[in-house]
Protein backbone atom coordinates (compact mmCIF):
# COMPACT_ATOMS: atom_id res chain seq x y z
CA UNK A 1 0.00 0.00 0.00
CA UNK A 2 1.45 3.15 -0.88
CA UNK A 3 0.41 6.38 1.18
CA UNK A 4 0.43 9.53 -0.31
CA UNK A 5 3.15 11.89 0.40
CA UNK A 6 2.54 15.39 1.90
CA UNK A 7 0.96 18.59 -0.04
CA UNK A 8 4.37 20.51 0.57
CA UNK A 9 6.38 17.72 -0.98
CA UNK A 10 4.14 17.46 -4.46
CA UNK A 11 4.57 21.50 -4.59
CA UNK A 12 8.75 21.33 -3.83
CA UNK A 13 8.48 18.36 -6.68
CA UNK A 14 6.18 19.58 -9.40
CA UNK A 15 5.91 23.56 -8.93
CA UNK A 16 9.02 24.18 -11.21
CA UNK A 17 6.87 21.89 -13.90
CA UNK A 18 3.83 23.66 -13.31
CA UNK A 19 5.89 27.11 -13.50
CA UNK A 20 7.13 26.22 -16.69
CA UNK A 21 3.72 24.71 -17.86
CA UNK A 22 2.24 28.36 -17.37
CA UNK A 23 4.75 30.55 -18.39
CA UNK A 24 4.43 28.69 -21.97
CA UNK A 25 0.56 29.19 -21.76
CA UNK A 26 0.74 32.81 -20.73
CA UNK A 27 4.32 33.67 -21.13
CA UNK A 28 6.51 35.05 -18.49
CA UNK A 29 5.24 37.51 -15.63
CA UNK A 30 2.15 37.91 -13.16
CA UNK A 31 -0.15 36.08 -15.04
CA UNK A 32 2.10 33.23 -15.27
CA UNK A 33 2.92 33.68 -11.39
CA UNK A 34 -0.72 34.20 -10.45
CA UNK A 35 -1.99 30.66 -12.31
CA UNK A 36 0.38 28.92 -10.50
CA UNK A 37 -0.38 30.18 -7.39
CA UNK A 38 -4.44 29.48 -8.31
CA UNK A 39 -3.03 25.96 -9.55
CA UNK A 40 -2.05 25.14 -5.85
CA UNK A 41 -4.55 26.89 -3.87
CA UNK A 42 -6.88 24.42 -6.34
CA UNK A 43 -4.55 21.33 -5.72
CA UNK A 44 -5.04 21.76 -2.37
CA UNK A 45 -8.27 22.04 -1.58
CA UNK A 46 -8.33 18.82 -3.65
CA UNK A 47 -5.74 17.06 -2.18
CA UNK A 48 -7.56 15.08 0.67
CA UNK A 49 -10.10 13.91 -2.10
CA UNK A 50 -7.09 12.78 -4.49
CA UNK A 51 -6.42 8.91 -5.19
CA UNK A 52 -3.69 7.30 -3.40
CA UNK A 53 -1.91 6.08 -6.64
CA UNK A 54 -2.86 9.48 -8.95
CA UNK A 55 -0.29 10.87 -11.31
CA UNK A 56 0.21 13.99 -9.20
CA UNK A 57 2.17 15.59 -11.82
CA UNK A 58 0.03 15.27 -14.39
CA UNK A 59 -3.04 16.06 -11.86
CA UNK A 60 -1.56 19.15 -11.71
CA UNK A 61 -0.88 20.24 -15.07
CA UNK A 62 -4.66 19.75 -15.72
CA UNK A 63 -5.07 22.11 -13.04
CA UNK A 64 -2.59 24.35 -13.84
CA UNK A 65 -4.39 24.51 -17.76
CA UNK A 66 -7.33 25.19 -16.50
CA UNK A 67 -5.86 27.91 -14.53
CA UNK A 68 -4.14 29.63 -17.49
CA UNK A 69 -7.54 29.04 -19.15
CA UNK A 70 -9.07 31.44 -16.86
CA UNK A 71 -6.71 33.95 -16.94
CA UNK A 72 -7.10 34.18 -20.85
CA UNK A 73 -10.55 34.56 -20.34
CA UNK A 74 -9.99 37.56 -17.71
CA UNK A 75 -7.60 39.29 -20.09
CA UNK A 76 -10.17 39.46 -22.71
CA UNK A 77 -12.19 40.71 -20.13
CA UNK A 78 -10.22 43.54 -18.53
CA UNK A 79 -9.16 47.26 -20.18
CA UNK A 80 -5.66 47.86 -20.33
CA UNK A 81 -5.61 51.85 -19.64
CA UNK A 82 -2.35 53.42 -21.26
CA UNK A 83 -1.31 57.11 -21.70
CA UNK A 84 -0.14 56.46 -25.65
CA UNK A 85 -0.50 53.10 -27.31
CA UNK A 86 2.38 51.01 -27.83
CA UNK A 87 4.13 51.04 -31.31
CA UNK A 88 3.83 47.31 -32.60
CA UNK A 89 6.06 45.22 -31.58
CA UNK A 90 9.00 43.75 -34.77
CA UNK A 91 7.97 40.59 -36.25
CA UNK A 92 11.82 40.75 -36.79
CA UNK A 93 12.87 40.30 -33.28
CA UNK A 94 16.73 41.52 -31.70
CA UNK A 95 19.57 39.74 -32.83
CA UNK A 96 21.29 38.35 -30.21
CA UNK A 97 18.59 38.63 -27.90
CA UNK A 98 16.20 35.71 -27.69
CA UNK A 99 13.39 35.40 -25.03
CA UNK A 100 12.24 32.01 -24.87
CA UNK A 101 8.94 32.44 -23.12
CA UNK A 102 8.35 35.01 -25.58
CA UNK A 103 9.22 33.06 -28.74
CA UNK A 104 6.78 30.19 -27.27
CA UNK A 105 4.08 32.86 -26.83
CA UNK A 106 4.53 33.63 -30.88
CA UNK A 107 3.36 30.31 -31.36
CA UNK A 108 0.25 29.60 -32.91
CA UNK A 109 -2.33 28.44 -29.69
CA UNK A 110 -2.23 24.98 -30.68
CA UNK A 111 1.15 24.25 -31.32
CA UNK A 112 2.09 26.05 -27.64
CA UNK A 113 -0.18 24.51 -25.84
CA UNK A 114 0.58 21.31 -27.40
CA UNK A 115 4.80 22.29 -26.21
CA UNK A 116 3.69 23.38 -22.85
CA UNK A 117 1.48 19.83 -21.66
CA UNK A 118 4.00 17.59 -23.61
CA UNK A 119 7.23 18.72 -23.37
CA UNK A 120 6.70 21.06 -20.36
CA UNK A 121 4.17 19.49 -18.49
CA UNK A 122 5.39 15.92 -19.49
CA UNK A 123 1.78 14.58 -20.34
CA UNK A 124 1.25 12.00 -22.60
CA UNK A 125 -0.17 13.13 -26.82
CA UNK A 126 -3.20 11.66 -25.44
CA UNK A 127 -3.67 13.67 -22.45
CA UNK A 128 -2.66 16.81 -24.01
CA UNK A 129 -5.53 16.18 -26.78
CA UNK A 130 -7.87 15.79 -24.16
CA UNK A 131 -7.40 19.15 -22.65
CA UNK A 132 -6.68 21.48 -26.32
CA UNK A 133 -9.16 18.92 -28.38
CA UNK A 134 -8.39 17.01 -31.20
CA UNK A 135 -6.58 13.70 -31.73
CA UNK A 136 -3.39 12.33 -30.21
CA UNK A 137 -2.07 12.66 -34.05
CA UNK A 138 -2.79 16.52 -34.52
CA UNK A 139 -1.28 17.28 -31.47
CA UNK A 140 1.66 15.49 -32.22
CA UNK A 141 2.15 17.29 -35.10
CA UNK A 142 1.23 20.76 -33.90
CA UNK A 143 4.42 19.89 -30.89
CA UNK A 144 6.24 18.97 -33.68
CA UNK A 145 5.64 21.75 -36.22
CA UNK A 146 6.20 24.28 -32.48
CA UNK A 147 9.03 22.62 -32.16
CA UNK A 148 10.40 23.21 -35.74
CA UNK A 149 9.11 26.86 -35.72
CA UNK A 150 11.41 27.39 -32.34
CA UNK A 151 14.43 25.74 -33.77
CA UNK A 152 14.30 27.88 -36.81
CA UNK A 153 13.82 31.51 -34.97
CA UNK A 154 16.42 29.94 -32.69
CA UNK A 155 19.26 29.25 -35.31
CA UNK A 156 21.76 31.84 -35.56
CA UNK A 157 22.26 33.45 -39.13
CA UNK A 158 18.90 31.91 -40.45
CA UNK A 159 17.19 35.69 -39.69
CA UNK A 160 13.97 34.25 -39.56
CA UNK A 161 12.15 35.71 -36.29
CA UNK A 162 8.70 36.16 -38.05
Amino acid sequence: MTMKQPFERAVEQHGATVLRVCRAALGAGPDADDAWSETFMAALRAWPGLAEDANVEAWLVRIAQRKTIDVVRARSRRPTPVADPPEAASRLGRPGDHDIWSLVGDLPERQRLAIAYHYLGGLPHTETAALIGGSPDAVRRAASDGLKTLRRRLRPGTGDHS
